[in-house]
């Protein structure tokens, strides 16, 4: 499960990459179009900006913008980048592998080799996945919901 930290993240890109060439957002405005605690925002939207993800500027106008296209900004990236590993046991971690304390013998683990295969596919998922399908989807979605109406 990804944190609510990372959650409120993605709705953060989403909200920006919505916004596109209209400029800059405040925290203000993110938070109460996204309904993420202001303070809690503050911390994340940092995260992002100290990631290489967003860029931030100060007075008239000023918030936070996207620094990358959002074709350019890959979920995995986003994901790792605020709750580090994407694996959901520590021994079928790629970047923070730990050997699992009470694991007698890794190479015959049916455990690990079904969290394998769940990293493998949550992880081909998360890279393949930018900001731009995430906003594609909500269009589609809207599109379809408004059509049922």
């Amino acid at each position: 499960m990804i944190s609510k930290k990372t959650k409120y993240a993605m709705k953060a890109l989403v909200a920006l990459a919505r916004n596109g060439d209209n400029g800059s957002m405040t925290i203000l405005e993110i938070a109460e179009q996204e309904k993420i605690p202001k303070k809690f925002l503050e911390t994340i939207l940092l995260d992002l900006r100290k990631q290489g993800v967003l860029k931030s500027k100060i007075g008239i106008g000023g918030g936070y913008y996207l620094l990358m296209k959002p074709k350019d900004i890959i979920l995995a990236r986003v994901l790792r980048s605020i709750d580090g590993p994407i694996a959901m046991l520590p021994c079928v971690s790629l970047n923070f592998y730990e050997r699992c304390e009470d694991c007698t013998d890794e190479v015959t683990c049916g455990i690990r080799q079904t969290f394998i295969e769940v990293r493998d596919a949550t992880l081909k998922i998360l890279s393949e996945t930018t900001l731009a399908d995430i906003l594609k989807k909500e269009d589609r979605l809207k599109a379809l919901k408004s059509k049922k109406k």
